[in-house]
């Protein structure tokens, strides 16, 4: 069995748990973000999964409604401005993007594997064709993210993505997998509003 195979099969397992285990904190983000604001509690948005196929990521709703569509939060003018006040911390917790697990579980999405693009991101898929990150399933989190995330140039971005293509198996997935949590736990890489070049500015 390849390794794709097996990959697949832990997400089911391990994504249906994650619904099942994390429904009580799913029922009090939806609470809150209703209490605040007025709209949909998930947030879906066209993105690129594996083969380049598109698909609709699902997130909780951290800004207001009339925010500008399929518009990177750094392209925003003054992002803070279409953040809600929950939103700022699911953002920063990176809680707003438990929804995912359902994507995890439909098969659109993997645990581990290169952050989906938004679909008009050309720039970033035309890099990760040249590393053949687009070849393998999209992930919840991966080793670009725990490498910089939003610091990081797009040339970088896709290289990482890249080097996680060369190295995909289940030691690579695990290594990812514990750095995220650490980086979750430090909030690392976290920049709203700002470019990897304004970052370092």
């Amino acid at each position: 069995m390849s390794y794709l195979k097996v990959k697949r099969l832990m997400d089911i397992i391990l994504s249906a748990c994650a619904l099942v285990a994390l429904s009580v904190i799913f029922l009090i983000i939806v609470t809150a973000i209703k209490l605040e604001s007025k709209g949909p509690v998930l947030f879906k948005q066209k993105r690129v999964g594996m083969n380049k196929e598109h698909f609709y990521i699902l997130k909780f709703r951290t800004m207001r409604i009339d925010t500008p569509k399929d518009t990177p939060t750094h392209l925003l003018d003054n992002p803070d401005q279409w953040i809600t006040k929950v939103g700022k911390f699911l953002r920063k917790t990176s809680l707003d993007e438990l929804p995912q697990i359902i994507n995890i579980f439909k098969g659109e999405m993997s645990i581990i594997g290169p952050r989906p693009a938004l679909w008009n991101q050309y720039d970033l898929i035309a890099e990760r064709d040249a590393h053949k990150a687009n070849d393998v399933p999209v992930g919840l989190t991966g080793w670009a993210q725990i490498n910089g995330r939003d610091e990081l140039a797009i040339k970088v971005k896709a290289k990482l993505d890249g080097e996680y293509v060369k190295k995909i198996g289940i030691m690579m997935d695990t290594k990812c997998f514990f750095g995220t949590i650490f980086s979750v736990l430090k909030s690392d890489g976290v920049i709203e509003g700002k470019t990897a070049e304004e970052a370092n500015t």
